[in-house]
């Protein structure tokens, strides 16, 4: 298996974002992440929170669940550079918050990007990002909702497990893999659809 692991370019943040104080979490962390990757990208990757940036000294530096999305999107075929990777909550928490009036502040973020992007395939990761983008489904659990494609703000959406589960969990691969492969199939037929 291929390990070689890139850090994404990162985009900032809009400046009426930059400085935002709508949660809790402008009092834990230093700044917003707004997301990495592909600005222009079609297919728009939906994460929980942004994880650790910097090592100690604050030198850039790829974290467990980076190396492990790579690694499954490598397994599945998928470009690393062709992607847009953002974020449910665009600070990183350091310690315990009110999760619900947290992630309700943050969801105007996440629609503002999907106006501004206008992706054609949206893909989210962990239990996290499904219940929050799906509050009103009885069993939004990324195991009840994996294998199928919903819609969220009219885009399609695909959900698999967190990488940082399939870290702690390697059987959740092979699961983790075939949900990429299935979100490259969609995104390759959207493409063709759109042309």
């Amino acid at each position: 298996m291929d390990r070689s692991c890139v850090i994404l370019p990162e985009e900032q943040a809009p400046e009426g974002a930059q400085g935002c104080e709508r949660c809790e979490l402008f009092k834990q962390s230093n700044r917003v992440i707004w997301g990495e990757g592909n600005p222009n990208a079609s297919l728009m990757m939906i994460m929980d929170n942004p994880g650790a940036r910097e090592d100690r000294e604050g030198n850039s530096f790829l974290c467990g669940t980076r190396e492990t999305l790579q690694l499954g999107m490598r397994e599945a075929g998928i470009d690393i550079h062709s992607v847009y990777v953002t974020y449910l909550l665009k600070r990183r928490p350091i310690r315990a918050y009110n999760k619900p009036v947290t992630r309700a502040a943050c969801l105007h973020h996440l629609q503002l990007q999907l106006l501004q992007k206008q992706p054609s395939v949206l893909f989210g990761f962990g239990n996290v990002v499904s219940e929050a983008l799906f509050p009103q489904k009885e069993d939004a659990t990324v195991k009840a909702l994996r294998g199928n494609w919903y819609e969220f703000e009219h885009i399609p959406i695909g959900f698999t497990y967190h990488p940082l589960a399939v870290r702690r969990r390697p059987n959740l691969l092979k699961f983790f893999v075939e949900d990429l492969k299935a979100l490259k199939e969609k995104w390759e037929g959207r493409a063709t659809l759109e042309k």
